[in-house]
């Protein structure tokens, strides 16, 4: 707000600058015309003397002489008359000029009071947000020593907040280290028990928990009292041939069959159930896919459809505006594949007054350029826009398709906001407002700027 305010003090001082000069201006020029109005008023003075000096002499002088003295001081008198009359004239005419610039002179009085008192109201704002911004200061640092404790607090509880992540990531990096070993070591007791019931079990395949019958003459340790816990087997006294291979077979097929799972049920059922949930996800999946590829299908063919209408409105409205800024002619918009409207491309095909259709690619430079203008009018007219930036697009125009861009490009302005870089004079002319940048005498770059509506016939006199 403060430069917005002060871009708007440097601007009424600059107008002030420009009003006191103008006023200088006037008051020489007045001061020139009063010198001759009194310049001339004095010759008329001098000529009315010569006038009465000439009378006295005539006065004095024979019949004859008096005749050529009269003729000579006629002819005297009536240049004399003349040059009276044309300076009584220029007299009146300086006067009314003196009157006009008494007129102007008041009002540039006026408009100088208006300035002085406008500025005087912006000094005033302005040092009213000069007091406002030193109370706003003076906030601002009752803030910061009020924030400051909280901020060495703040920086206090992050420093014990680092601290306490690292120490947990140090903890977790040792909870980690120990749940892997505790793995190890859980494996490593699962490989050994496994073991352990290998061995169990084949020794328990191999020799069955059976009850062997002593001889009375055998020493060693005495058998454990498990009557009754074991199987008794009948005395055998000759073995069947077979018995040894199928005993063979039996161990092998027990083998290959390896040790009972007794969580294969369990492990049967969470399968079963993942299996149930990834078949659900699988046919949603297939559903959503259904789903997106009619929803495809739709957009598809409304893009189709909002594409011909859209294509058709600006076709239209490219024709009209091909015409009217090639004075005559005629232009169309073709499609490479009018059967596949998604992919299909667009061309432009022109007929220039007084030749026959041709390519965008066989016309010339300008040529090219004006049609490129007309199809971006056209595309404005079907779907105007905010605002339209255009840079030099009028640099390859000759004067006359100037004029008629620039008489659409006003047409078109009534519901589209033009910025045009241009160079060209006849473009400049269509402007509401106009930007230019120049160099100043530091060698720095100048914007100025320049609204036309606001521009007087006082002014353009006075250039």
């Amino acid at each position: 707000e403060s430069e917005s305010l002060a871009r708007q003090l440097e601007w009424q001082k600059s107008q002030l600058t420009g009003i006191e000069a103008g006023l200088q201006d006037s008051a020489s020029l007045q001061n020139r015309l009063i010198a001759s109005q009194r310049e001339v008023e004095s010759r008329s003075s001098d000529t009315q003397a010569a006038i009465r000096n000439i009378n006295a002499k005539l006065a004095e002088l024979s019949a004859d002489e008096l005749q050529e003295q009269v003729a000579y001081w006629s002819t005297r008198a009536a240049v004399s008359e003349q040059s009276l009359a044309d300076a009584n004239a220029k007299k009146e005419e300086r006067g009314n000029e003196i009157t006009r610039l008494d007129v102007r002179r008041a009002e540039l009085t006026a408009r100088l009071r208006e300035t002085e008192t406008l500025l005087n109201g912006l000094d005033a704002e302005k040092n009213s947000l000069r007091e406002r911004e030193s109370r706003l200061h003076g906030e601002i640092e009752t803030l910061r020593v009020q924030i400051e404790p909280a901020e060495k607090d703040l920086e206090a509880a992050e420093r014990e907040e680092t601290r306490l992540q690292e120490t947990e990531a140090a903890a977790q990096r040792s909870f980690a280290n120990a749940e892997r070993l505790y793995g190890h070591v859980q494996l490593e007791h699962t490989r050994k028990q496994e073991a352990l019931d290998n061995l169990r079990q084949k020794i328990t395949d191999d020799f069955g928990l059976v009850m062997f019958e002593y001889a009375e003459d055998v020493s060693g340790p005495v058998p454990l009292p498990l009557d009754g816990m074991v199987e008794q087997l009948p005395v055998v006294t000759e073995l069947d041939p077979k018995l040894e291979e199928q005993l063979t077979h039996y161990r092998a097929q027990i083998r290959r069959m390896g040790p009972i799972n007794p969580d294969a049920k369990t492990e049967f059922d969470t399968e079963s159930e993942r299996y149930q949930f990834m078949k659900t996800q699988v046919d949603d999946l297939h559903k959503a896919q259904a789903d997106l590829k009619h929803v495809v299908a739709e957009l598809d063919e409304l893009t189709k459809q909002e594409f011909s209408r859209t294509f058709d409105a600006v076709d239209r409205q490219f024709r009209e505006t091909f015409v009217r800024l090639f004075g005559g002619g005629s232009a169309r918009l073709a499609l490479t594949d009018p059967e596949n409207l998604v992919e299909t491309g667009i061309e432009i095909e022109a007929r220039l007054p007084g030749r026959r259709e041709q390519g965008l690619a066989l016309l010339s430079g300008g040529e090219r350029s004006l049609t490129a203008i007309a199809l971006v009018f056209a595309l404005l007219k079907v779907s105007p826009t905010p605002v339209c930036v255009m840079d030099e697009v009028d640099a390859m125009l000759d004067e006359a398709n100037v004029g008629r861009f620039r008489d659409l490009l006003m047409d078109l302005s009534r519901e589209t906001q033009f910025i045009i870089i241009t160079h060209n004079r006849n473009t400049v002319q269509a402007a509401d407002v106009i930007y230019g940048i120049t160099m100043g005498r530091d060698s720095a770059s100048q914007v100025i700027s320049l609204r036309l509506d606001q521009v007087t016939d006082d002014m353009l006199k006075s250039r």
